[in-house]
């Protein structure tokens, strides 16, 4: 599946796909001379394009995962079973999230349209939200958390990465081997603790490996995936992983599956850091194929969910940081395997709601700003504009 082509976007021209800011990563449409109606194909869509169920579904699921996750951090430490769980999910659900967003980023370059939409789409909302979870924690709690733009809070570093990762898209797309480079790049940020926490670095260049992976892969790998022989393979693979999750629960570090911190700062000998790189991509990989494999590839009740995922990502942590500060977590039924579930459920209904198109129209003006004052016109957009207007009436 992830047999990385070498310099993308060299020997062919890649697929267009519409970016929407809406949700992190590019909307997923076909290109023009493959819209044709197939199962699994969502309706089509405003711009000539058709939206692929598989990546919609895909996204959703992943978010859902990650909302699970947060909610199981107050829990986790009285029960080695979840913890586990935690451990085996941690492991896929960012890398996975990560890859389809550089797979739609395959696109970009520096044209001004597609910077304004990085900047509207992913620097806006992170200056937003940056700001607004340390104001949440001081009117929830009476504290005096300080605003910092440069050490990001809580989810937030996700933004800060999208942004870095987007802007040398074109850098990745012109070196020889992409995908060697960035694991390299990765593998020296585990040894090099005074990176320090500004724009959470350590994050951008341990994840960076699964985004330029993405952008190297063309469609035909999600497609190896997706068959009905890997489908029944993944079943004994995460069976296996959810066992060495158990296993592993007293015996490492959770913190490494966070890629927030260096070998030396977990208190691990130097030379783990490129080991565990090595490994924990291994190992990620192998659960995000078996996570792809399982994703529906047709449409969903779920499917349009997937164009919101930002949102729920974004808002869904004011909910989890909600309850820490007024002590729900610390209710002893919850940390019982009923409470458990309850707690999981709670958090899958409550992205669910959050990527809906309802809030999506109420929190568009801080994820999808349109700033159009801030911007010079292009001109170049708008001939194409004057162009389109003279073929509407014929001219």
């Amino acid at each position: 599946m992830f047999d990385a082509a070498s310099s993308p976007g060299q020997n062919r021209r890649p697929l267009p796909p519409a970016q929407s800011p809406a949700d992190g990563v590019p909307t997923p449409r076909t290109p023009v001379s493959a819209q044709q109606p197939r199962p699994g194909r969502a309706a089509d869509r405003p711009g000539g394009g058709q939206r692929d169920a598989f990546f919609d579904n895909a996204k959703y699921l992943a978010i859902v995962l990650v909302a699970m996750g947060h909610a199981w951090e107050p829990l986790k430490g009285d029960s080695r079973i979840l913890e586990g769980v935690y451990t085996v999910v941690y492991s896929f659900h960012m890398p996975a999230f990560i890859l389809i967003s550089g797979f739609f980023s395959r696109s970009f370059d520096m044209r001004p349209d597609r910077l304004k939409r990085l900047i509207t789409g992913v620097a806006v909302p992170y200056v937003l939200f940056e700001t607004a979870y340390p104001l949440f924690k001081n009117a929830v709690t009476g504290s005096h958390e300080e605003i910092s733009l440069l050490d990001p809070w809580y989810l937030t570093w996700f933004l800060v990465a999208l942004f870095v990762w987007r802007l040398t898209t074109p850098v990745w797309k012109l070196v020889r081997w992409p995908v060697p480079l960035a694991l390299g790049l990765a593998m020296l940020a585990t040894v090099t603790p005074n990176i320090g926490d500004d724009l959470d670095l350590q994050r951008v260049l341990q994840f960076l490996p699964y985004f330029v992976l993405g952008l190297c892969m063309k469609p035909e790998h999600f497609q190896l995936v997706r068959r009905r022989s890997v489908r029944i393979a993944s079943v004994p693979v995460f069976a296996a992983a959810l066992a060495v999750g158990w296993w592993a629960v007293p015996r490492m570090n959770t913190a490494w599956f966070y890629h927030r911190d260096s070998a030396q700062e977990l208190g691990a000998p130097w030379w783990s850091g490129p080991v565990m790189t090595l490994a924990m991509m291994g190992c990620s990989l192998v659960l995000t194929a078996c996570f792809f494999a399982w994703v529906p590839r047709r449409h969903m009740w779920f499917t349009a969910l997937g164009a919101g995922t930002l949102y729920g990502y974004l808002l869904h942590g004011f909910l989890v940081k909600l309850g820490d500060y007024r002590g729900w977590f610390e209710h002893p039924w919850l940390h019982r395997p009923l409470g458990e579930i309850l707690v999981t459920l709670a958090a899958a209904a409550a992205v669910t709601v959050l990527c809906t198109r309802p809030v999506q129209r109420v929190f568009r003006f801080a994820m999808e700003p349109k700033m159009e004052w801030a911007f010079r016109q292009d001109a170049a957009a708008l001939a194409r504009e004057r162009q389109k207007e003279r073929e509407k009436v014929g001219v």
